[in-house]
């Protein structure tokens, strides 16, 4: 299953990525975890230089803008193809 965190401190942006997240989630039929981060000192140890960031099993994918579904639709699929080779 994978992990997808949303880091940010809960603004307009940082709820669009975490929908944006979850529709390409349901769009793709998956099972996922879908985990906001709000607290600074855990979005921090991501080495991020803006929010909101994104996170697929660990691996931060995008931070400081709003991906399109389609980045996301590709970045979700690499990772399943990393867990599941």
């Amino acid at each position: 299953m994978l992990t997808i965190k949303v880091l940010g401190s809960g603004c307009a942006n940082c709820k669009r990525l975490e929908q944006i997240a979850r529709r390409v989630i349901a769009d793709m039929n998956l099972e996922a975890e879908v985990i906001k981060v709000t607290d600074y000192n855990d979005i921090t140890t991501y080495n991020i230089l803006s929010t909101p960031g994104l996170v697929i099993n660990e691996k931060v994918v995008s931070y400081g803008r709003i991906p399109s579904p389609a980045e996301v639709t590709t970045w979700v699929t690499d990772a399943l193809e990393t867990t599941n080779p």
